[in-house]
């Protein structure tokens, strides 16, 4: 079997099965085809019939093989080559037996034309040829005057082919443009589906940094209230309950107020009057001091004189953010936390680590009702994914020198050059 046999036998195993009703391919060509052909005949049986020749009218023989150089004409664009063969082959004898030269010249022309714009260019090549060789033939065997008649004809032969070829050519190009375009198209559709699912990861990943925080901290205010109310009710201390549900409110306004800057930079709205930039190095000290209010102990050494870029002012407050939010959930009220970030020439070195126990693998409960012993969240996940956005690098694992937990994280600390 041929490739192109084995190709087209898989294309047809692979092709879906067509709905009830629908019409076979091959036979709604077959029919385009056999209509084209019936015109075709009934052309070149009027020009049988009207066309002066020496010989007279044609007889049934001429008649038969007329018919023999036009019925095939129906299967053209299914089998062309069997197709051009027939009728080169009954048109031959038509010719040499002497009849009307004209008439089977319209169905020759339109089997050579089919021939060479669905072959490849060695058949239209071979088949020039053959043509060639076939109108050699009629004129040595009929003589000198039908084969001026013939040689004339072969220049439109010759012209026919040609154009098959442009034809062929012209397809040819069309559906490379038609699979450049369609290629085009999957690369936007795959690009575009892959900028959703960034979109979305960094959505989840800004939603976390935030969400996270602050239900931390309103979790830890929460069970201290509980602790003084239930603890002795009749050293109920209303002052401090007071003061921590203010503090639980005021996180609350806080969190809906950065909640609300993380749509409007979501949504791509250019102005936030009333929230102000991105939070930066300069919001850590507020964080050290949530911290504090949730029971933890912090420790803060902020050392970046010199400006740093947005996006890594922004990383470093949402890397250092998560950070605290762990140790203060997973390894207790009481931690102590400490926070160091540093310019190290064209880097912003940042370093968080506890004291906490939980991460030497005891299931320590957590002022929020978590232990270390629940399953993974998208913490670390989320600040790997942010320092590799700008071009850092951050590793987190429990501490070597001793109990705990450690963070450190790289980011650059100058612009890119364009």
């Amino acid at each position: 079997m041929a490739d192109d046999e084995r190709v087209s036998v898989i294309r047809d195993l692979l092709q879906p099965a067509r709905p009830e009703g629908e019409e076979d391919p091959e036979h709604r060509v077959f029919r385009r085809d056999g209509a084209i052909a019936a015109c075709v005949g009934l052309l070149c049986a009027t020009l049988a019939v009207t066309v002066e020749h020496d010989g007279g009218p044609l007889d049934a023989l001429g008649w038969l093989l007329l018919a023999g150089a036009v019925v095939p004409l129906a299967w053209r664009r299914l089998r062309p080559l069997p197709v051009l063969v027939l009728c080169l082959a009954f048109a031959a004898l038509y010719h040499a037996l002497d009849y009307t030269h004209a008439a089977p010249f319209a169905a020759s022309a339109l089997a050579i034309f089919t021939a060479a714009a669905t072959g490849p260019r060695r058949r239209t090549l071979g088949m020039a040829v053959l043509v060639v060789a076939v109108i050699l033939g009629v004129w040595g065997s009929t003589g000198p005057e039908v084969g001026l008649e013939m040689l004339q004809v072969s220049g439109w032969i010759l012209a026919v082919i040609a154009f098959g070829e442009a034809v062929r050519l012209h397809h040819q190009y069309l559906a490379a443009m038609r699979e450049r375009a369609e290629r085009a198209e999957r690369t936007r559709e795959q690009e575009a589906a892959r900028r959703v699912a960034e979109e979305r990861v960094r959505i989840a990943r800004d939603l976390h940094d935030l969400l996270a925080h602050t239900i931390t901290l309103i979790g830890v205010r929460a069970s201290v209230a509980s602790h003084l109310l239930t603890a002795g009710p009749e050293r109920l201390d209303r002052a401090a309950v007071a003061e921590t549900l203010d503090s639980i409110s005021g996180t609350c306004r806080d969190a809906k107020a950065d909640l609300r800057t993380t749509l409007q930079v979501l949504r791509g709205d250019g102005e936030r009057q009333s929230e102000g930039p991105l939070p930066g190095l300069a919001g850590l000290p507020d964080l050290a001091r949530a911290a504090e209010a949730a029971g933890a102990r912090v420790e803060l050494a902020l050392d970046a004189a010199e400006p740093v870029p947005q996006a890594s002012g922004a990383a470093a407050y949402r890397i250092v953010q998560e950070a605290l939010t762990n140790a203060v959930r997973h390894a207790g009220a009481e931690v102590l936390i400490r926070v160091s970030v540093r310019r190290d020439g064209p880097d912003l070195r940042i370093r968080v680590q506890d004291d906490g126990p939980a991460a030497n693998g005891g299931a320590v409960p957590s002022p929020t009702g978590k232990t270390a012993a629940d399953p993974p969240g998208y913490g670390i996940a989320g600040m790997r994914e942010r320092a590799r956005s700008i071009g850092g690098t951050l590793l987190a694992g429990a501490r070597e020198d001793g109990p705990g937990f450690v963070v450190t994280a790289r980011l650059p600390a100058q612009e890119a050059p364009r």
